[in-house]
Parts: structure tokens; C-alpha cells; sequence
């Protein structure tokens, strides 16, 4: 099977082809100029592959949470390369891409920066060729994360290199090894979603939306003040 796997979700931009087990990537620091590069790096992993949009059997895409923006860019470019090639499409969570690419890990505690003093998160572990959900992605404060039982956890993810110091207090003896530079990235979402496609469960593009998990996305300059004298 030949899949066309891609996020934005954060300030990188990693695009993969999983085609019959073979893996090709690219992958770059964007910052806020995804949408000016997405396709153009999308056209040189395609030739580099040998391979056009005709040839694949469907299109993954981090389906969140992350950046607003970043989101909506990923979505709306799987939307339109899947109407265009009439391909399905399977949306995958940017947290549980964090545990399937940590280092091998078999438990996670994936916790992605949310801004505005607040983290995405959610706890995995490894459960025969998947992973089971502990934990369900939420957006906390990081003094305020939910426990987990036992030791051995991995933590993955940007909050742990933003709020380090918050979540080592709630993780105590608990989360030993930590990826503070990791990020969503494309090859963990194309084998998370392979199954999927697999099994017959990809979307038509209408179907595809991202999952932003705060509520409102914006505030007003007195709103995000307010917010600021709270913390």
C-alpha cells in the first residue's frame, strides 16, 4: 500500500511516503511559511520517489492538536490532494505520532506546548502492534496535567522543553527518559494509519477535519491580559 503522510501541526513541516514498506521523508523547520512550502516540497519528494498522486492508496494527515493554522493548512492540503486524486484520507492524532516515533518507547506521556501557558496532552502505551490510550488528549495547565500509574514513562514532546520543571513536579520518579525535541512527524503518522487504510477505514476528503481540543482559539487582547494576571 502507498501512502502520502504529512503535518503541520507545529513550526515543522515533515511529509513522508510510505509505498509498499519503503520510506522516503523530508522534512523541514518552517516556521510560519507552511503553506508557502508544503507543495513544493510535497513535488520533490513525488519525484524523488518516481511515484505521482495517481499511485497512492490514501493520504494521512496530523489531525491534531496543535497550531490553529497549522491545522487548518494540514487539513485543507489533504482535503484538496484527496479530492484531486480521489483518494481516502485518515486523520491521526499529533500526540499519539509523539509515542509511536519515541525512540521505541512502550510508554508515553506525549505533551505538546498549547501557548498561553497551557499544554496539549495525552498517555499511551504500547499494547501489542498499537497502543492503547491511558490518558485522552487534553489541553492543561502544566502544573496541572492528570497522574499516571507506575514508572518508565517516556516523555515526549515540546511542553517538556517549555515546562519542563512543572511536569518533572507532577512526573516525579515516574517519567525517567525525556524527548523534550520531539515533534509530530509524517513516517510515525503514515505507519499509525496504515491499519486503517488497511482495514477499509479511510474518509472521503469532505470527512476530514482537524481536532483542536481548546475550545476557543482566540482571544481578545483584555481576554488574554485577564488570562496573563490569573496565571
Amino acid at each position: 500500500m502507498n501512502i502520502l503522510a504529512l503535518d503541520t501541526s507545529t513550526e515543522y513541516l515533515s511529509l513522508a511516503l510510505l509505498l509498499d514498506g519503503r520510506l522516503i521523508q523530508r522534512e523541514m523547520l518552517a516556521g510560519q511559511s507552511h503553506s508557502q512550502r508544503i507543495l513544493p516540497l510535497l513535488r520533490e519528494l513525488l519525484d524523488e520517489a518516481g511515484v505521482e498522486l495517481s499511485d497512492l492508496d490514501g493520504i494521512a494527515f496530523g489531525a491534531g492538536p496543535g497550531s490553529f493554522t497549522g491545522l487548518r493548512i494540514g487539513c485543507g492540503v489533504a482535503q484538496g490532494l484527496a479530492l484531486g486524486a480521489d483518494l481516502p484520507v485518515v486523520g491521526v492524532s499529533t500526540l499519539l505520532a509523539l509515542a509511536e516515533d519515541a525512540q521505541g518507547a512502550d510508554k508515553v506521556i506525549a505533551c505538546l506546548d498549547a501557548r498561553m501557558g497551557e499544554v496539549y496532552h495525552a498517555a499511551y502505551i504500547k499494547q501489542g502492534a498499537g497502543w492503547k490510550e491511558v490518558v485522552a488528549p487534553g489541553l492543561y495547565k502544566p502544573e496541572d496535567v492528570p497522574a499516571v500509574e507506575g514508572s518508565g514513562w517516556t516523555g515526549a514532546g515540546s511542553g517538556w522543553q517549555s515546562y519542563a520543571e512543572a511536569l518533572q513536579q507532577c512526573y516525579v520518579g515516574q517519567a525517567g527518559n525525556l524527548l523534550p525535541e520531539a515533534y509530530p512527524r509524517a513516517a510515525a503518522i503514515a505507519a499509525l494509519a496504515l491499519p486503517g487504510f488497511l482495514a477499509g477505514e479511510g474518509r472521503i476528503a469532505d470527512e476530514a477535519a482537524p481536532v483542536y481540543i481548546r475550545n476557543k482559539v482566540a482571544l481578545k487582547t483584555s481576554e488574554r491580559l485577564a488570562k496573563a494576571n490569573a496565571a
